[in-house]
Parts: structure tokens; sequence; C-alpha cells
């Protein structure tokens, strides 16, 4: 049977086998590779309060948090959108240079 990508939707390539990570939202275990990590600040105090305090001189903490979802839960969260068929075959390459 042919392939449909040259990944097999992971990142690993010939590595081996990679260690499960569950999904935060449905629960579903799935390699790390194939996982879609979303990383993002969190403050725990309500955002009205954070104004108040920081016209005070008050310095909030903030701390971060990771997430793993699942292609499924990422889809349907719409972090992760499905291309067109053509877009499909092409890869997706962002070159940052600093």
């Amino acid at each position: 049977m042919p392939k449909k990508r040259k990944s097999r939707g992971r990142h690993k390539g010939g590595k081996g086998k990679e260690d499960l990570v569950q999904c935060d939202e449905c629960g579903a275990l799935l390699p790390r590779s194939k996982a879609v990590k979303i990383t993002k600040p969190v403050v725990p105090v309500d955002p009205q309060l954070i104004k108040e305090l920081r016209d005070k001189g008050a310095v909030i903490p903030q701390y971060t948090v990771t997430k793993y979802l699942c292609l499924r839960c990422a889809i349907h969260r719409g972090i992760i959108k499905i291309r067109p068929e053509e877009e499909r075959k092409k890869e997706n390459i962002k070159w940052n240079f600093f």
C-alpha cells in the first residue's frame, strides 16, 4: 500500500520507539512526536485585579503551562487548520532567521 505521508505523520524519523503522552482534552495516548504541543503563559489572578495591582507597582508572577493535544482535538479547537488537497503535498517550511 502506498504511504499517505513521507513522515507517516510523525517527527521522529527512524529513531525507534518513543514515549507516549496523553492528550489533555480527550485522554488519548499518542507518541510524543505526533502530539501537538502548546505552551503558553498563565497568570492565576483575575485580569481586573492584575491591572489594579500593576498600577500600584506590584509584580505578578506568571508561569508557563504545556499542553499536549492529539490531532483530532487540535483540529476541533482550531489550533491546526486542514489544508486544501493541492497544498497537502507541499512542505510547509517556515525559515526564521534572526
